[in-house]
């Protein structure tokens, strides 16, 4: 069963992942690509599913997200990152929800996440919903540099079957990221007026690892749990590391 439905894909090098994501989205009556200039056969492989494929320089997560949106043809779209996967529970719920007047102007997804080769369901990672069905009409994406959102103009329904997130595959791959992303954050920070504190790198990345391992309880996500919440305890350290670099640059000028 097919429905009026525009799916966006932002993708750089991705042809490790791109088939799978848009095969798992091929009831989609509509899907845009935007590629920032990959160099791998990212395009090559998206050409088998769709025309609708834009290539432009970087500009940020959320410029690309909402040039894509400009291309598509329907008013509802579904926003996925190329490493997501829409399985069949998850379509046909979709399908019946646009082919029913939906009454709300979003709506939420629980995103499931494969992570060192285990699906991650404590650490605060899950549900962790995020809205990713939208009425382009009542929603925009933010400017956030990093872990960019929907600027929602109406009521907010959920979802009930899951997003899959093949997220990490490996130690590599995750710290490949790391730099890049902690750096936007700090950009983010500093957009913001934060300064540099002391306590930023002793006491934040502390309670990041209680927060994740203790309270949210990734003890129970084994040792990939474990790994998750010192990663991501360092993720902080580094963010705010970042910005007492940014700080002392400044002032030196």
């Amino acid at each position: 069963m097919k429905t009026q439905l525009s799916v966006i894909v932002i993708v750089k090098n991705e042809a490790h992942n791109i088939e799978a994501c848009l095969e798992s989205v091929s009831f989609a009556d509509d899907i845009v690509i935007v590629d920032a200039e990959s160099i791998d056969d990212t395009v090559t492989l998206a050409k088998k599913y769709t025309d609708s494929i834009f290539i432009k320089s970087w500009q940020g997560f959320a410029a690309a997200k909402q040039f894509a949106v400009q291309k598509t043809k329907y008013p509802w779209v579904l926003w996925l990152d190329a490493d997501e996967r829409v399985m069949p529970e998850l379509a046909r719920e979709i399908q019946q929800i646009l082919s029913s007047n939906p009454k709300y102007a979003t709506f939420t997804v629980a995103r499931r996440a494969y992570f060192l080769g285990r699906w991650i369901h404590h650490s605060g990672w899950y549900p962790g919903r995020v809205a990713r069905l939208f009425n382009k009409e009542k929603a925009e994406f933010n400017n956030v540099a990093v872990h960019e959102g929907l600027k929602v103009n109406g009521n907010i329904g959920e979802l009930q079957n899951d997003l899959l997130h093949f997220t990490d595959p490996n130690i590599f791959h995750y710290f490949s990221k790391f730099n890049r992303y902690t750096t936007l954050a700090t950009e983010e920070l500093a957009k913001k007026g934060k300064k540099f504190k002391l306590t930023d790198i002793i006491i934040r990345p502390w309670w990041q690892f209680v927060r994740m391992y203790f309270i949210r309880r990734g003890f129970l996500d084994g040792i990939q749990g474990l790994l998750l919440a010192l990663f991501s305890s360092a993720y902080v350290f580094t963010k705010y590391a970042k910005l007492w670099e940014r700080n002392s640059i400044i002032k030196s000028q």
